[in-house]
């Protein structure tokens, strides 16, 4: 298997974004995902005076106010995808668990469950 043919798990959110984006571009779901990594690649590669400013601020060694538009939405997108992975690498139910917090969620069926700290389970009706 080639590397072009590796499996890789991609985002939900990612994954349904590129469906709606790629035919607008003629590009399937997976181009569309494809051209979104080049670009970021192309993009974070760059060590320009702008990508050091963006750098700067998310450190919080530079206001953001001095950052011109440009900068600032690739600052805001910079933002955005590190809250994202670490919202999704962060199970919240084992952490509220361990404080003895009971949660609620929806399963893969679409149903509430309640989530005990004791690690027992119950659907809600």
């Amino acid at each position: 298997m080639s590397t072009g043919d590796r499996v890789t798990r991609v985002a939900a959110d990612l994954l349904a974004a590129a469906a709606v984006e790629g035919p607008k571009e003629s590009r399937s779901a997976k181009q569309q995902l494809d051209y979104w990594a080049r670009v970021g690649r192309a993009v974070t590669s760059q060590h320009s005076v702008a990508h050091r400013r963006v750098e700067a601020a998310l450190r919080g060694d530079l206001p953001m106010s001095e950052l011109s538009d440009a900068e600032g939405v690739v600052f805001n997108a910079e933002t955005n995808t590190r809250i994202g992975l670490r919202l999704s690498a962060t199970h919240f139910g084992r952490r509220l668990a361990a404080e003895g917090v009971s949660t609620v969620a929806l399963n893969d069926d679409g149903q509430l469950i309640e989530y005990r700290p004791d690690g027992t389970a119950r659907e809600l009706s």
